[in-house]
């Protein structure tokens, strides 16, 4: 893959847009790397946490790659949309956590990859927004939805229908990401988060993601339902039985992930 790069330390998988002559945006030969990288991470027993960036300070991602639409014809961006779309929901389904670490412009698409992570630490010099009305478009991967369910309806459409580029801290007091942090501090913010998620059961982990995402948006009935299924998951688990064990014996719980 030359556009998209994997890494992997201590059980996470770092994730970096790979076109920072272009500001990591996203051409169909990057989404479809992509989409077959996030499939593998999926059902990587080893992976814990996924960590997604882009290359160099300049840019996230700056979103779809204006300069390949402009030769596209109408069938053509109607596949590129459905395969960021389906890309994006592939990313945001993952059972692990995931982390956007956002290191400079996230416009457009690269604003709804990070919408489409569990978590997003920015650095402070990183410029966000929802674009897509400049160019004559809407948010296609998620955008219009997930934007409006993490801040709120009036909010979401301000943010959208002006096309307004904010800074992090102004996403950040929107509620839009988890912490602002220095450029050097990033990753090891990003890291240090994933670390604290690993001192518990990692299918624990997994099923709390899935019984909130699936839950959040129907009645409460339903959600609980979902509960209820992810409750039932775990508790036949080697973790489960581990962790009254530590607890009994005054020592800490050794997960296996089973």
């Amino acid at each position: 893959m030359k556009n998209i790069r994997l890494e992997k330390k201590d059980q996470i998988a770092f994730v970096t847009i790979n076109r920072p002559e272009s500001l990591n945006c996203f051409n169909y030969e990057t989404l479809t790397e992509l989409g077959q990288l996030t499939e593998k991470i999926h059902t990587d027993p080893e992976t814990r946490a996924v960590i997604f960036t882009g290359e160099g300070e300049k840019a996230f991602s700056a979103g779809a790659d204006l300069k390949e639409r402009l030769g596209l014809s109408e069938s053509e961006v109607r596949r590129n949309v459905k395969k960021i779309r389906d890309v994006f929901n592939a990313i945001a389904e993952l059972p692990q956590p995931t982390i956007a670490a956002v290191n400079g412009y996230a416009f457009g698409g690269g604003f709804e990859l990070m919408l489409a992570c569990d978590f997003k630490i920015a650095a402070e010099h990183a410029k966000m927004g929802m674009t897509e009305v400049s160019w004559g478009i809407i948010p296609g991967a998620g955008g219009t939805q997930r934007l409006t369910r993490l801040i709120g309806e009036m909010k979401a459409k301000e943010l959208i229908f002006t096309a307004r580029k904010i800074s992090a801290n102004q996403a950040f007091h929107c509620g839009i990401l988890t912490k602002v942090v220095s450029k050097q501090s990033l990753i090891p913010s990003c890291v240090a988060l994933a670390e604290e998620i690993f001192k518990n059961a990692p299918l624990a982990v997994s099923q709390a993601k899935y019984a909130i995402q699936h839950g959040a948006d129907t009645d409460l009935q339903t959600g609980m339902a979902f509960e209820a299924n992810a409750y039932e998951v775990i508790i036949p688990t080697h973790d489960r039985r581990e962790a009254l064990l530590a607890f009994n014996e005054k020592r800490k719980p050794v997960f296996l992930g089973k």
